[in-house]
């Protein structure tokens, strides 16, 4: 097994290289997300669903990579497909996942809507639109993430390094695309096509559930464990996703901050994904402890994330800033750009070290499997805590 394990200097430039890589191709969704503002406008609560579907993307597709991750390191993953197999189970799991978490998207982003006052469309069309997107943009990340885990298998890479990255990345790129249009095209449906589509989702749903009483042990284990832990996370990036739409014409003022937010969310999100599917893998092995002070080795992590905020928060906030000026968008200015992106990650980077170790470590000495908890809960967090620290720095230094 010591193919998995590269030397340290490799390893951290082996998560930075692909840290760069997932953070410049989640500008595609940031300036994607920067030329749709008027579409945000007039779909009312659309930008609710944004964040926390991007997220649930990433959350569940890093479930699955990260379980598939232990499963190598102790030798009990092959490529295979059957029941009963690690990676056919829990790729099945993924998609059960996939369709119950975004119809409670749908139900939670509702809720919150009626009970801030936030102007929402109805809850069919809110439905059918979250199940719909979330269910295609879920088959193609989970596809990604089976993916490369097969190609790590065969290559003997560290998938702890490259499975969040990339499959957060892909969250981004594919979830936002696919929600917007099918947004646009339910909103100017006739009612014959909303019941058509209606009968689509009430069939995915049922199938949802009746794949969930004759599951396998393994599917099993992934969704009593992720059930619980993803269904309550929804709420965060629900109410990150109406923190940004009551901020929505701040926003679309300094259109450039849009374009920021998704590979500020993917950095952030990523380097705290690396850093609990190392954590979670390294307690599986016997090589740390889950404790109430994190060890030296965690210690470690701690550092090179910091290391990788400092060299790609800036990136962030360079790119955001050219790409709003060659896109024709408003742009607050390069400097305070670079400002936000970095005071930001910096609180976010610090969150995000001290909630992955110990989501990770109270997880194992409760007797549940950390791969089930830590990238969920960072990633899911990630969006309530990025979401606050972006919009409390841009009103500290966009004054």
């Amino acid at each position: 097994m010591k193919g998995y394990f590269l030397h340290g200097h490799d390893e951290f430039f082996t998560g930075l290289w692909t840290l760069l890589l997932s953070v410049g191709l989640s500008f595609i969704a940031g300036i994607y997300l920067g030329s749709v503002s008027q579409v945000l406008i007039l779909i009312p609560g659309l930008m609710v669903l944004v964040t926390p579907s991007i997220n649930m993307r990433g959350a569940i597709a890093g479930i699955l990579t990260s379980r598939l991750s232990s499963s190598m390191h102790l030798g009990a993953f092959e490529a295979k497909f059957g029941r009963d197999t690690e990676l056919g189970d829990n790729l099945r799991s993924s998609i059960i996942l996939t369709v119950i978490i975004s119809a409670v998207l749908a139900g939670f982003g509702k809720l919150i809507c009626l009970l801030t006052g936030t102007e929402v469309i109805g809850i069919i069309e809110m439905i059918i639109i979250s199940i719909i997107s979330g269910t295609l943009a879920g088959l193609i990340v989970t596809a990604i993430g089976v993916l490369i885990s097969v190609v790590c298998y065969r290559k003997s890479w560290n998938l702890d390094m490259v499975g969040a990255p990339v499959v957060t990345t892909f969250g981004d790129i594919v979830t936002l695309p696919f929600l917007v249009v099918t947004a646009v095209i339910v909103m100017q449906l006739p009612v014959i096509g909303i019941v058509v589509l209606g009968l689509i989702v009430l069939a995915l749903i049922m199938w949802a559930v009746f794949s969930m009483h004759g599951a396998t042990k393994t599917m099993k284990d992934v969704l009593r464990e992720g059930l619980p832990l993803l269904i309550p996370l929804c709420l965060l990036g629900i109410i990150a996703g109406v923190l940004y739409t009551n901020g929505l014409e701040s926003l679309i003022a300094a259109a450039a901050v849009l374009i920021l937010i998704s590979p500020f969310m993917n950095g952030c999100g990523s380097i705290g994904g690396i850093l609990t599917s190392r954590i979670g893998t390294e307690m599986h092995m016997g090589l740390v402890d889950a404790k109430v002070f994190p060890q030296g080795l965690v210690w470690k992590h701690f550092v090179e994330n910091y290391l990788y905020a400092l060299l790609i928060l800036p990136l962030m906030g360079l790119v955001s800033h050219y790409a709003a000026v060659l896109c024709g968008i408003t742009t607050p200015g390069l400097v305070p750009m670079l400002l936000l992106s970095l005071s930001a990650g910096m609180i976010v980077i610090t969150v995000m070290n001290l909630l992955g170790y110990f989501t990770a470590a109270l997880a194992y000495r409760l007797g549940y499997d950390p791969d089930n908890f830590g990238v969920p809960v960072v990633t899911s967090s990630i969006d309530l805590v990025g979401a606050t620290a972006l919009i409390v720095m841009m009103l500290i230094l966009f004054v």
